[in-house]
């Protein structure tokens, strides 16, 4: 099971985002994932913050974890060392050092020369060995799907060049 997020563009232009607990199955007969939708949260952007929270820490309550959560206040405080101006939100913030380790290790292993070089002898513009280091950090770091890896890891993999 996972989160999943859908977005819709209204005609006036504006992504609306919904968020829905989802469950893959394959499907009988062409072996192919289906996701089943379990619920149906709603619109993000109306979502109750609190209610969600409420959620995860039932669900690390029975998984014997731990959940800790930052309010605002303390996220930007945690992210800056100093509060933001107001017109900036703090979306997403990534830790470098393990993606950092696995691009060295890469590079020190000939992964990425030897995965250049084929791009560039068989006329490749794709940045392929980039997104093969987004998914091998991914897999190595904390697993998700292949397009959340991507989502996750790929912009900072791609930055790192």
């Amino acid at each position: 099971m996972y989160l999943r997020t859908t977005k819709r563009k209204n005609k006036d232009g504006s992504v609306v985002e919904y968020y829905q607990l989802a469950h893959n199955d394959r499907h009988p007969e062409n072996k192919k994932p289906v996701a089943h939708i379990i619920h149906s949260f709603g619109r993000a952007d109306q979502l109750d913050r609190d209610d969600l929270v409420r959620l995860c820490r039932s669900i690390a309550r029975v998984c014997d974890i731990e959940i800790s959560d930052l309010s605002e206040a303390e996220h930007k405080t945690l992210s800056t060392g100093a509060d933001l101006p107001g017109d900036v939100k703090l979306i997403r913030t990534f830790g470098f050092g393990c993606v950092m380790v696995i691009e060295a290790l890469w590079e020190r292993l000939g992964i990425g020369k030897i995965l250049r070089d084929i791009c560039k002898a068989n006329r490749l513009d794709m940045a392929y060995e980039r997104a093969l280091l987004a998914m091998t950090a991914n897999r190595l770091c904390e697993p998700e799907s292949k397009l959340g890896g991507w989502e996750r890891w790929g912009s900072v993999c791609v930055s790192l060049t």
